[in-house]
Formats: structure tokens, sequence, C-alpha cells
């Protein structure tokens, strides 16, 4: 079972740079995209109806922001959008796909942005989800949580640590709530199978040469509850796949 998680940074422009033609070489079974900038009537039939795929979307309401869709072989038990909060739903953060053996769950964290004008926001975001994952896993449902977190946690999942200390997504507050959230028997599983490598990025900025010097964050990630540990066989990023400042991350289970 090959889960991939990737912000696209808009789909129709991945799509113009070769997100079709990674999708057939990867050949995943779920595909949770982030970023999508679109809502469905607006995308070619390719992407709306993805051969061999079942599309589920969660556009945001504001036109060319945010969004999340998935493309799914296996026919989900149910799909389910947002928190049931109105600001965070309204931007089109989080979609729930039930599955026989687990719960996908597919999220598009709040960037705290340059100020930190947002960060109040995106804690109310952290804290609402880890609630209600928090109660999925006390009903006995197994987890899988990924998308872009807009998060580095520990200093090895960025270039420049001591540089960026006051930065959105680096931020003591965030990775504070990351700590807390991983203490609770979720289990970020390419730090766990990855342990002491640096250099593991996902997302590099546009401009000339960074991403060729990998000066990148590792923002992206795939997070399961205790129960699934077992069950994972690999977890892998594919900085080589372009089409967005993020790269695409594998999440590979065993059956």
């Amino acid at each position: 079972m090959k889960l991939v998680s990737w912000n696209v940074n808009g789909i129709r422009a991945a799509a113009q740079k070769g997100m079709l033609d990674y999708l057939k070489a990867e050949s995943p079974d779920v595909v949770c995209f982030q970023e999508i900038k679109a809502f469905p009537g607006q995308l070619e039939p390719q992407l709306r109806s993805p051969e061999g795929y079942q599309a589920f979307w969660n556009p945001a309401e504001k036109a060319g922001y945010s969004g999340l869709a998935v493309y799914t072989r296996t026919e989900p038990l149910s799909v389910r959008n947002g928190v049931g909060v109105s600001e965070i739903d309204s931007e089109g953060r989080v979609q729930w796909i039930e599955f026989k053996d687990y719960v996908l769950v597919n999220t598009y964290f709040p960037n705290s942005q340059r100020e930190h004008t947002r960060l109040p926001y995106k804690l109310q975001f952290c804290q609402v989800l880890h609630e209600q994952l928090r109660a999925l896993r006390e009903q006995g449902k197994s987890i899988v949580l990924c998308g872009d977190f807009n998060i580095a946690h520990r200093p090895i999942d960025l270039k420049n640590p001591k540089a960026n200390e006051n930065n959105a997504g680096y931020l003591p507050e965030e990775r504070a709530w990351m700590d807390q959230f991983l203490q609770d028997g979720f289990v970020d599983v390419f730090r766990e199978m990855h342990p002491n490598e640096p250099d593991h990025f996902t997302w590099w900025s546009y401009r000339p040469g960074v991403r060729e010097k990998n000066i990148g964050w590792r923002l992206d990630y795939h997070v399961t509850d205790s129960s699934l540990r077992d069950r994972v066989k690999a977890s892998l990023h594919r900085p080589e796949v372009k089409g967005s400042d993020h790269c695409p991350v594998l999440l590979e289970l065993k059956s």
C-alpha cells in the first residue's frame, strides 16, 4: 500500500510540470494533495476524474487559495471534510478518509506568516486537530496523518536552524506543539526510520540555486498512531520530482 502526500502549490500548475507523469511512474494507491488552489469545476477531466482513481475534493472558499484533494484506487468507507470550526473549514484544511484498516487524514496546516500574524490561528488549528485525532484513536481507529505541517520540528529538519529561530515554521510555539503531539503516542514515521540523517528536506525556496544546493526545510510528514508502527515498510522523500516548491513524500505500508 503506497500512500503519497504532496503540496502541489497549485494542482493545475503542477499538472503542467509533469505531475501526472510522476503519478504514473510511482503508481500510488492513494495520493493526498495540499494547496490545490482550484475548484473541481475549473479542472481538466484528467485532473478532475483521473484514470484508475476516485477523487475527493475540499477546496477553500477563497478562489486560488489552499484546499485539498485525494485520489484513491480503493473506495473509502466514508469521506468527511473539516473539523467543525468555520474559520478553519472555510480554508479547506482537513479531509478524513476512512478505509477498512485505518483513517487517512489529509491536512494543510496554516502558515504563521512573516510577522507571526497567523500564529494564534495556527495553534488553534493544531489544538483542534490534535483533540479530534485523539478522540478517533480512543474509538479504536488506526490513523495515518499526512500533509504539509508548515513546521520544521528539530534543527535537523532545516538547513539553517540558527538563522531561522524567529521565522514562521520554526517558531518555539510551533515546535513545542509538535513535541507535545508526538509525545501523545503519534509517530513521525520518516524521522523514526531515519533518526540522525541530515539534509532530508521537502520544501525549498524558489530563489535561484536554493533547491540545487539543497537549502531546504522538512515540512511534509506522514504521522501514524502507534498501532500502525509495525506495518510501516518505508518512508521516503522524492526530492528529484519537481512541479512544486515541495516534493512528494511516500509512506509504504505492509498489507
